[in-house]
Formats: structure tokens, sequence, C-alpha cells
């Protein structure tokens, strides 16, 4: 997964006075466990208990289908599978598989789930070990025959078929598409008379639905307690990737990181930051859903459609979660002609750039 960058930020524009997150949205859901990075959920009002057991539950259902840290789940099992196999995901799992097609199409291969045997080859495999294969350069990527969605996973609706071990790696989308499917839980006031007001916070990747924008603090990937710029959004999503979180040496001293080219399976060293938001049309934002844990009808799946509306409506905190990696791997120029999103781009040698209607901006001084 992405490493955030960013998060709800107390500092409130010229014009308006100062309010707090926490005065504006006082309720909060906290699952610290979730996807190993923690989840927050913040509310104008109280959920009910049988709501967030269910949100809870489902995270548990997640993981167990989608974790690649876990050796039971469905990817633990296909990465052992010594002759490949048949694995039957959640039908919820639609809506990640077909955006996964579509920025493996759009990135020329460059972000590839089949990209978690090079991250075990790195280190950064379930233990943590953050050792690195004394071949892993030989066998890294693409380009040195691993595994490739395209060709050595076949699928099928929401089953994969694979012939030989494959270790597949969701992380560049996977916080996104659980804030996702958990939205489409709260669905349009999760049993109040008012559609809630809310931010998830899925390890720093946001799904705002507020009245009034919230401002966000664009983390300075070279020193996480500045701030490099900031945004202001009250409808979709914010998220945002740099290896600044996550990284480690290798034996020759290298700085490693997750963040990589899953043609040559090598950490992308000429980007420092990225950031994007994905506002979902208007009418998408009210939609109903079910609220019933694993078996909830969400907007993340909605619809099998892969047009660009769709996905932005439908999943916006996947979509950007999934660009904001593209970013290192693919210019923005190329991605904006599959996909309707706002960038910011800071390079390695500080250098910045943003899209013309970037919902904020870096600062000057």
């Amino acid at each position: 997964m992405t490493g955030p960058t960013q998060r709800p930020h107390d500092r409130p524009p010229h014009d308006r006075p100062h309010v707090r997150l926490t005065d504006r949205l006082p309720h909060v859901a906290a699952f610290p466990e979730a996807l190993g990075t923690g989840l927050l959920l913040h509310t104008d009002v109280a959920l009910d208990d049988g709501l967030s057991n269910c949100i809870d539950m489902f995270i548990s259902t997640y993981e167990a289908a989608l974790s690649r840290f876990k050796d039971d789940s469905t990817v633990g099992r296909m990465r052992t599978a010594t002759h490949g196999g048949t694995f039957d995901f959640p039908d919820w799992t639609s809506g990640l598989f077909c955006l996964y097609d579509r920025l493996f199409a759009a990135t020329n291969g460059a972000i590839d789930p089949c990209v978690g045997e090079d991250l075990i080859r790195l280190g950064y495999d379930e233990s943590y070990s953050f050792t690195t294969a004394p071949d892993a350069a030989e066998h890294a990527g693409a380009i040195h025959g691993r595994a490739v969605w395209s060709a050595d996973v076949e699928r099928h609706g929401t089953t994969l078929i694979t012939h030989s071990p494959v270790a597949l790696d969701f992380g560049a989308c996977g916080k996104g598409y659980l804030a996702d499917l958990l939205a489409g839980m709260l669905g349009d006031g999760a049993g109040h008379p008012q559609p809630i007001q809310y931010v998830i916070d899925a390890g720093g990747d946001l799904l705002v639905h507020t009245d009034e924008p919230i401002t966000i603090a664009l983390e300075d990937p070279a020193d996480p307690a500045n701030a490099v710029g900031a945004v202001e959004i009250s409808q979709g999503a914010f998220c945002a990737s740099a290896p600044s979180r996550r990284h480690w040496p290798d034996a020759a001293g290298h700085q490693l990181h997750h963040l990589l080219n899953a043609i040559d399976g090598l950490p992308v060293d000429d980007v420092a930051a990225t950031w994007v938001a994905v506002t979902p049309p208007s009418s998408a934002i009210t939609t109903k859903t079910s609220a019933h844990g694993s078996n909830a009808s969400t907007t993340a799946n909605r619809d099998t459609d892969d047009s660009s509306n769709t996905v932005a409506a439908h999943a916006p905190v996947t979509l950007a979660d999934g660009l904001a990696t593209a970013l290192f791997t693919t210019s923005a120029v190329q991605l904006r002609a599959h996909f309707p999103f706002e960038c910011a781009i800071l390079n390695a040698n500080r250098a910045a750039a943003q899209s013309p209607n970037f919902p904020g901006g870096f600062f000057t001084h």
C-alpha cells in the first residue's frame, strides 16, 4: 500500500475562522489493526454499535481475502500454491480487479499486482525482514520473467486462475478500496434521519463527505513535521504516496522502498511524493447502499462498466490511491488520458508541479 503523506489538518483558510476537525466531526471510531496502518472514521453523529461491529468484521473479511501478509489469506494461498490453482474471491473484489486491469493497461505494465514477488525479494515480506535476497536484481521485474497480471493470472470475474505460485500485492489500491467499501456501508445516513458527514482516514488515504471543506496538509517527504502545501476538500478522495515512511537499506547501503516499477521491479528514485484528488460526480455522492458486513452492496462494485466516470463515481479513493502510486512510474499526461483526476508532484530534486484544477497548492515561502 502507498505511504500516506497527509492528514486532515487544523490550519484554517485565511477567510474562515479556525474550526478543528474534531469540533466538526466529534465522533471517532478507530480500527487500529486495519491493514497494518489503522483506520479512523470521523463522523458528525455517533455510529451505533451494530454498524461499528459490521465494519470491524468486514475489515477482517477483507484481509482474509487480500492481505499478502497473512499466509492463510486467499492471496497468501496463491503465493504458496506450487502448481497454481483456481482461487475464488468475494464478489466485492470485482471493482478492485477491474481497476488493476485498467491501471496495468494505462501504465504499460508498470503497475502490476504481481509486483508482490519483487517486494518479497527486496525484503518487504510477510515477516518485515527488510533483508534483500542476494539474487534480487537478477530476478526482479517482468523483464526477468516474473509473473505478469495480464499473462500469468487468468481472471473470470472474481475468480483468479494460475499455473504456478504467484505473489500478488494489492497495496497500490488496497487501502483506498477498503475506504470505498466502508463508505458504501455508511450509505446515505447509516440509519440516521439525515445523511451523515464523515472523513474516512485509511492510513492517510482520505474520503471526505462534509458540508464545508476541510484543510489537508501536504506533508514534506523530507521532514514529516513540516508541510509543503495544503488543499481543501469537502467531497471526494485525497491520497498520497511517498517512500519517506517505508524505506530500508540493502546490504550495500542503498535506500530501498516499496514504490516499484513493475517492469524492472526496482524502486523509483526520481519522484519524492505525489498527491491525487478524485471528486466523484455529484449524482454519485448520495447513492444508497446496504450495510451488512461482507455482504454489503457497495459503491465500489456497483457497476462493472470500466468507464472513467464510473470508476471516479463509485471508487474514488481506490482510483486516487492507485494513481498516487502510478505517478511514480507514469506521466500525469499519460494517466489523465485514461482517468479523471487532479494531482501534485514533488520530484526528488524538489521541483514541484500540479494540475490546473488541483484543489490547493504548494507554499511559496
